[in-house]
């Protein structure tokens, strides 16, 4: 086997055009491949992903080279563009009046208690190094809503439990893409020698921020100019991604994350347009893209770090440190909506059992670790990735189990058909129905329930516009020049 893979790599670094597309074309098929196997075992495709990231790395079957690896570092930005634009969709004012300030307060005690509980542990009582206290401590408020979604689905649970269950993990990313973009900023300025946290280092990067979101605001504002009516759907895609591809290079330019602008930058461009159609095209374009971005941060997942004493994380074990980075950030996010839940007197059973659908850590956290790492470097920037590379594997196995024992605790779905689907177990006439006519009753109440199956999504449906548009305008070419040949 070690025998073919030097062959193997050494005709690919023969011809270095060659060993680019091959290893993207590895990517893109081998993750295909891992989520139909983690399909079986219920896992989410983000697992596959780093999963087969780890097994095509420098530590497995190193079919990968490591310039190739090095070479795709872009890749974070680029899919955390995409997913900051698309977060914004849910930020329509009509969308936030309904929420309330109630999932305001419960969103902000879960995400900023977690991330108190991180750094009060790792930095006060361990000792770890303060910059990569700082920045894991942030990346702890973040929540991948994907698993949690998923089992809702699953369960076809409902009720108020559900209802603020979305509400908090559509708001949870936000106050995590805040937090980080401060806490890095915090951090660049420590490591950079600061003698101490004045009010400079504080007030400098909420202002950067803010900065960056009035950018984001602009270009969302400019996107919407660059987008008239008879704009052919092909064109409105290629628009939008180059438009997200441009902040994203301002943002390197300078040396500031584009989370925050990007997010500005659909929030505006929804509220000021109210066009859906845009954010499902680019969710059925992006799927490739992220599935690099998952693939890439596997690939650099540093296997031997986790066993290896790091100066920079102190004098603690990062296996050590990722362990109780597992168990504390658990702790704060149950605590955390456990409290937010009791200052806006929410039911018992939303109190006690919000914290377990909130453990899932994925893909935002994820590609603020690679971005935190870049913008660190050293060896704090690889102990970084490490662990929430580590963690998010964690959580996304045991997150649709906790999900699923949230839902039953807090009574939002049951087995029971009884519970399920209520009927009359009285006629009109007074008379007691029988077990067969009440077992008609409620499959026909579930059949009316039942959403109608459309033979394509949403989103596939948007794009599927934009490609006939493009057929529609070559085909009138094609007419043209057909009618100049005859004349």
């Amino acid at each position: 086997m070690s025998q073919l893979n030097q062959i193997f790599q050494d005709a690919m670094s023969a011809h270095s055009v060659a060993e680019i597309i091959i290893s993207i074309a590895l990517m893109l098929f081998l993750g295909f491949a891992m989520t139909r196997l983690t399909k079986r075992l219920r896992l989410p495709n983000v697992t596959a992903y780093i999963i087969t990231g780890i097994l095509l790395g420098p530590y497995v079957l190193k079919l990968i080279p490591v310039s190739v690896i090095e070479g795709m570092d872009f890749l974070s930005d680029i899919a955390l563009a995409f997913i900051a634009f698309s977060t914004g969709e849910f930020f329509t004012v009509e969308t936030l009046k309904r929420n309330g300030p109630k999932v305001v307060v419960i969103t902000v005690f879960e995400a900023c208690l977690a991330t108190v509980v991180v750094f009060f542990v790792t930095y006060c009582l361990m000792g770890v190094d303060l910059v990569f206290s700082i920045v894991l401590s942030a990346l702890a408020s973040a929540t991948a809503p994907a698993s949690t979604m998923m089992t809702i689905r699953q369960t076809g649970a409902r009720g108020d439990f559900v209802d603020t269950l979305l509400q908090v993990v559509a708001l949870d990313d936000v106050v995590g893409l805040i937090e980080y973009s401060i806490a890095i900023s915090l951090a660049l300025a420590v490591s950079t020698g600061s003698s101490g946290l004045g009010a400079a280092s504080v007030l400098k990067p909420i202002a950067i921020n803010v900065g960056v979101l009035v950018l984001g605001g602009c270009f969302g504002v400019f996107l919407k100019l660059l987008m008239p009516q008879k704009r052919s759907k092909d064109n409105r895609l290629i628009i939008s991604v180059s438009l997200l591809f441009a902040f994203c290079g301002i943002c390197a330019m300078v040396d500031v994350s584009p989370l925050l602008g990007c997010m500005s930058m659909g929030t505006v461009y929804i509220n000021i347009t109210h066009d859906e159609k845009l954010f499902k095209q680019l969710n059925y374009f992006t799927p490739p893209i992220l599935l690099l971005f998952f693939v890439q941060s596997g690939l650099s997942f540093q296997l031997d770090a986790l066993v290896n004493t790091s100066a920079a994380v102190g004098t603690t074990p990062l296996l050590v440190v990722g362990v109780v980075y597992f168990f504390v950030r658990i702790l704060g996010k149950y605590a955390g909506a456990f409290l937010g839940c009791l200052v806006t007197k929410k039911t018992k059973e939303v109190r006690n059992n919000l914290g377990l659908a909130l453990i899932p850590q994925a893909g935002v956290a994820i590609g603020l670790a690679a971005l935190g790492a870049r913008t660190i470097g050293g060896e704090t920037g690889i102990a970084l990735e490490t662990v929430i590379l580590a963690s998010s594997v964690l959580y996304e196995l045991i997150g649709p189990a906790c999900a699923k024992l949230s839902l039953y605790l807090s009574k939002s779905y049951s087995t029971k058909l009884e519970d399920i689907v209520p009927a009359q177990e009285v006629d009109e006439q007074g008379r007691q129905k029988t077990a067969v006519e009440l077992l008609i009753q409620r499959i026909q109440a579930i059949q009316e329930e039942l959403p109608r199956r459309s033979a394509v999504s949403d989103e596939e449906q948007a794009f599927l516009e934009a490609a006939e548009d493009q057929i529609a305008a070559l085909s009138s070419i094609h007419a043209g020049v057909a009618r100049k040949r005859r004349a």
